[in-house]
């Protein structure tokens, strides 16, 4: 049995990015699952001069730690511009400034939604790049688009082919950790 840290890479209230991660959180079943709403979890925009004026952050250095302890991690990154928000930018700077190999040696299921018919996929495709740089091991996909219209609050991805991919992708996900 694992422990899986699952958060969007977003912090707004309204993520539809969160809803995917949360509903596929829900889905696991033999491992505990920590989920984390980035919305609770504001930062300033990194800059050597605030780092080394007021240091890291308590949350910051717990969210490290949840992350140290995790033997895999569940991301959805949302778009912004056809790029990762700034926000998911920025929390990876703060993250790589307290310890660059920060996802060493760890699984990844990396997700993207949006309400177009892309599904952050420009996101996804950056953050994919990016992640085995901090050490990621294993990072395995998944891409939902339109996600007004197919997803349900309660019922989860109503498309029975993006279903089925989702699944595996969890699936291939659960088998690494």
């Amino acid at each position: 049995m694992g422990t899986i840290l699952a958060f969007a890479g977003s912090n707004s209230s309204t993520s539809v990015n969160y809803k995917l991660v949360k509903y596929t959180a829900s889905l696991i079943e033999e491992h505990k699952v920590s989920l984390m709403n980035m919305a609770n979890y504001p930062f300033p925009m990194y800059s050597e001069d605030h780092e080394k004026e007021n240091g890291f952050s308590n949350s910051l250095v717990e969210v490290m730690n949840d992350i140290k302890s995790s033997d895999g991690i569940m991301i959805s990154v949302n778009e912004h511009n056809g790029n990762v928000s700034a926000y998911f930018k920025n929390f990876l700077d703060w993250l790589s400034r307290l310890d660059k190999r920060f996802l060493d040696g760890k699984k990844v299921l990396l997700m993207s939604t949006s309400p177009g018919k892309r599904g952050a996929i420009g996101a996804f495709e950056i953050a994919n790049s990016i992640l085995p740089r901090f050490g990621a091991t294993a990072v395995i996909g998944f891409s939902l688009p339109s996600f007004h219209n197919n997803f349900e609050d309660g019922k989860g991805i109503t498309d029975t082919e993006l279903s089925k991919a989702h699944e595996q992708a969890l699936s291939k996900f659960l088998a690494e950790i």
